[in-house]
């Protein structure tokens, strides 16, 4: 335990270290002198220390390795949107003491709440209605129709789609795998798809019909549905580049964004070579050009990112990235349900494939679909609900330490009882 202690105090005071010194880097830069840097910073560093400390002191069985990487990652995350603009960090460090509370509220209800494998059919009809009402009363947004205003704010339903949809899968692939629970998840997938699709949000498409793939492949272990599956998905993809001119238009612009360079491949070719400049150990914080990026402080973070700290900086965040998939697949292997290990393993590819998509898109490896960089990227929804999947996870990892606590208590108690048999048999 001490061991671990000392560890993990380390990589606490990595992650200050970065985050004191790119904020000092950022105020000194500025010009004039720009107060709000220094606010972000304290606010950043004291919402990072009170999240963590107060998440182990009360939670000793959380995942700590995954805490720590998601406070990395939404550290970057802040930096740069403090370099690019002061006004997009402080909204964004609104929605991170949000997103911590929701991560809370998931983490509490995860580990105490035992009704989740009955929200299925709730959650279809949310999802469903949810979707269906972005359509009717949405707002479009680079060309997506996938936001709603409420009030002062502009929601992304879908963000909280795909969580619901890990739960639905869960609770209709645990156990029992009758053909009606299959034939509902897949109205359920595909149903989502369709209406995702009719709001050009290709990006949750590929989430959804990614993260259903494995959660399926993960229920079952059968080679033959995966197989399925992934036929289903090519041929539905030809569908949708037949059937939709906007997918059409994304796969030409993916091909050659130069033969469109001032019109919709622009974006693409700059953050191409925003990438490219950075070389392997980047321009320098602060001495990079990210504003010659459209929607860079959403979409173009990580070419940002690689333009002012490097290629290999990124490098190293895919990395972290990774690792926190792996972290998320250890919590569902120690999971004492199938349940839980559904749930783990679908919260985990979420972010693995989001993260993924974007990198990929951004680099020009796949089309680019306008989904966000988990934890680093701007914005409200996308950071709450990543929060919540993080708070999902902790909650079923606390729930496994909890168990094998009482596990080995028990096992303790029949040794000490067997050990007192013994001394009196002596006796």
């Amino acid at each position: 335990m001490r061991k671990r202690s000392l560890h993990t105090g380390s990589i606490v005071s990595a992650i200050l270290l970065f985050e004191i010194t790119a904020f000092a880097i950022l105020a000194i830069g500025s010009s004039p002198f720009d107060l709000r840097i220094p606010a972000i910073a304290v606010g950043a560093i004291g919402m990072f220390l009170f999240q963590y400390g107060t998440i182990t002191a009360f939670f000793p069985g959380c995942d700590r390795p995954s805490l720590l990487i998601v406070n990395f990652l939404a550290a970057i995350g802040l930096i740069m949107q403090t370099r690019i603009n002061a006004e997009y960090a402080i909204r964004q460090l609104l929605w991170m003491g949000i997103g911590m509370v929701g991560m809370v509220v998931a983490l509490v209800g995860m580990r105490r709440l035992t009704f989740w494998r009955k929200t299925r059919i709730p959650f279809i009809a949310l999802s469903l209605v949810l979707l269906a009402a972005t359509l009717v009363f949405g707002s479009e947004q680079y060309g997506a129709t996938n936001w709603i205003k409420l009030g002062g704010f502009t929601v992304q339903p879908s963000e909280f789609v795909k969580i619901m949809t890990v739960f639905v899968l869960a609770s209709l692939l645990d156990r029992g795998k009758s053909v009606p629970k299959m034939l509902l998840a897949l109205f359920h997938v595909g149903a989502c798809m369709l209406l995702l699709l009719m709001a050009k949000d290709l990006g949750a498409v590929l989430l959804i019909a990614g993260t259903a793939i494995v959660m399926l492949y993960a229920a079952t272990g059968s080679k033959l549905l995966l197989g399925l599956s992934f036929g289903t998905g090519a041929v539905g993809a030809a569908a949708a580049y037949k059937l939709f001119s906007h997918v059409r238009t994304r796969v030409a612009v993916w091909r050659n964004p130069w033969a469109d360079y001032h019109g919709s491949g622009y974006q693409i070719v700059q953050g191409l070579i925003g990438i490219a400049s950075g070389g392997l150990f980047g321009l320098g914080l602060t001495r990079g050009a990210p504003g010659a990026i459209p929607v860079v402080h959403a979409d173009y973070i990580f070419a940002a990112i690689c333009q002012e700290f490097g290629l290999i900086f990124g490098l190293i965040v895919i990395g972290f990235y990774l690792v926190f998939v792996v972290r998320g697949v250890l919590i569902a292997m120690d999971s004492r349900n199938s349940f839980d290990a559904l749930v783990a393993v679908g919260c985990a590819t979420l972010i693995c494939l989001q993260s993924f998509i974007i990198i990929a898109g951004v680099c020009k490896l796949l089309p680019l679909t306008g989904i966000t960089m988990p934890f680093a990227s701007y914005g409200g929804s996308s950071l709450l609900s990543c929060y919540l999947i993080l708070g999902v996870l902790q909650g079923i990892a606390i729930k496994n330490n909890d168990i094998y606590r009482e596990e080995f208590e028990d096992v303790y108690d029949r040794l000490e009882a067997d050990e007192d048999d013994e001394w009196e048999d002596d006796e």
